[in-house]
């Protein structure tokens, strides 16, 4: 069965362009075409490719580590401890990510606590909350430096 770039646009959720463009740079393909009109029919494991590709594009995973993945999927067990390191490095990556989005939330949420002590006029509620807001400051100037 094949498959039109509009099929599997829908069912890998890449768009048109970056289908072409991944064809273009080399991390699929090359995508046969259709003998009559010259476009495009992908099938099954050209989509399975561009799933796993969507996926890591999803997870912030750029072009050359994208490449090196499809090449060591290609490679299979050979390849397989290479493999597992790039996601591992990935993996390092966006925990540290959410590390820092930890920390903005919790500043996010100390000044909304802070600003709601405020309108509500209690002072109280008020000092702590800039207790709260002075605690997280040190670990947020931390993570965007």
């Amino acid at each position: 069965m094949t498959m039109t770039i509009q099929d599997v646009s829908q069912r890998s959720g890449l768009s048109g362009p970056t289908l072409r463009y991944y064809e273009e740079v080399g991390l699929i393909g090359p995508i046969s075409r259709d003998e009559q009109s010259g476009h495009r029919r992908y099938g099954e494991q050209d989509l399975d490719a561009l799933q796993a590709l969507a996926c890591l594009r999803a997870m912030g995973v750029g072009i050359e580590d994208m490449r090196t993945y499809q090449a060591n999927r290609a490679l299979g067990r050979a390849a397989a401890g290479e493999q597992r390191d790039l996601l591992q490095r990935h993996a390092v990556r966006v925990q540290e990510e959410i590390e820092t989005l930890a920390v903005h939330l919790d500043y996010l949420r100390a000044k909304a606590a802070l600003w709601d002590a405020r309108d509500r006029q209690d002072a109280a509620a008020e000092a702590a909350a800039q207790r709260g807001v002075d605690a997280v400051v040190p670990k947020l100037w931390a993570s965007i430096r």
